[in-house]
């Protein structure tokens, strides 16, 4: 498909560019990205991929619009709380940019409609904060044959990188799983809920993302193809690591061993947390007023503790196997921490080392006391 004149006049920015143009800019027109995620990250990417005049995007989100997103997720506000954020955004994008087309995926991205939803695109943009869906994500893209522009955040820090992508020499470049061979423990790298996002940070990373779909749809620039970016927001310092294909990558490498979507809650090993006994914040809330004698330990961080808490005993999660001689084996115990996974991975090592057997998890962790019971609670 051609420009119109109205929307020459729209990109006319672009198309005054060197190397950029009408060619250029048709190539955008009749490209296809899904973006997965539209949290911190897919926010600011689904805006520029909208405002530069990609022709369709694909937006994959099953989650509904929160307070705590507001922070950092510019494309919701305080009147969208408790909405679909799939719907949200593509009503608001649909303002910016009349001449692109969405398509609404508000499903949970998972091995049984990955396939089925990304090969409809000529790229994937991965915008999404757990080990589960990245590695979902990198190994559909795989077996697709889609590139994969990846970026993460957490705390001050973002990377970017460019997966799967074959350049012009015809060469394959790596994908996710030369970097991150195995997912972490459980609960070893907290998610931006549990370990906190400076605000302007994915409107940062989430633009250079887009930048690299940009390229890779084009044909423009160099793709951070084999190239790892690291970004740091407090001393504004930089870093690019080199990548390169893994042999023994199980993906792609000399003898693959997957070649299909597996469990990927399994295989980052998490499928095991479900079997932990959970209290909702309105039942824990009620037994407390009732005068329950409940034993309540919470293994966040010092500081987070200090900043807010709601009773109970400090104990982190790092120091949870060598104090385990003070949370009691009889009564009910409720760990507590801000969103639920770091508790939950304390109750996980506690019964596996030590035999608990009256453990339960506050469900949803602060986060879901706050919003149910307490919404003056002062979280990080």
């Amino acid at each position: 498909m051609t420009l119109s004149d109205q929307e020459k006049l729209r990109y006319s920015r672009h198309l005054n560019l060197p190397m950029f143009g009408l060619e250029v800019q048709e190539k955008l027109k009749n490209s296809k990205v899904l973006v997965v995620g539209t949290g911190g990250l897919g926010a600011p990417l689904l805006q520029y991929l909208t405002a530069v005049g990609v022709g369709t995007i694909g937006v994959v989100d099953f989650d509904v619009v929160d307070e705590s997103n507001l922070q950092r997720q510019v494309l919701f506000g305080s009147h969208d709380i408790g909405k679909s954020k799939t719907s949200v955004a593509i009503a608001k994008l649909k303002l910016q940019n009349p001449f692109v087309t969405f398509l609404e995926f508000n499903v949970k991205l998972e091995a049984s409609n990955a396939l089925a939803i990304i090969e409809q695109f000529d790229a994937v943009a991965d915008g999404t904060d757990n080990f589960p869906t990245r590695y979902l994500v990198n190994d559909a893209c795989v077996l697709t044959g889609k590139p994969n522009i990846y970026a993460s955040i957490y705390r001050f820090e973002g990377q970017v990188s460019v997966f799967n992508w074959i350049n012009n020499e015809g060469l394959l470049g790596p994908n996710y799983r030369d970097i991150f061979p195995t997912p972490p423990p459980p609960g070893m790298v907290p998610n931006c809920a549990e370990g906190g996002v400076l605000g302007v940070l994915p409107g940062i990373i989430g633009s250079i993302q887009a930048s690299e779909v940009i390229k890779v749809l084009t044909g423009i620039g160099a793709p951070l193809s084999g190239k790892l970016f690291l970004f740091d927001v407090l001393d504004f310092s930089t870093r690019v690591l080199n990548i390169k294909r893994d042999p023994l990558n199980p993906l792609n490498g000399i003898i693959p061993s997957i070649t299909e979507l597996i469990d990927y809650e399994e295989f980052c090993g998490l499928k095991q947390l479900t079997t932990i006994e959970v209290l909702a914040p309105q039942d824990l809330h009620r037994r407390i007023l009732e005068g329950e004698a409940l034993c309540l330990i919470d293994v966040r961080e010092e500081e987070e503790f200090h900043q807010a808490n709601i009773g109970g005993k400090w104990i982190p999660l790092n120091e949870i196997e060598r104090r385990f001689d003070e949370i009691p084996k009889s009564g009910t115990v409720v760990l507590i921490c801000k969103s639920g996974q770091r508790s939950a991975t304390a109750i996980r090592r506690l019964i596996d080392q030590q035999g608990y057997q009256n453990l339960c998890n506050l469900e949803g962790g602060l986060i879901a006391w706050k919003r149910v019971i307490s919404p003056d609670l002062n979280l990080f």
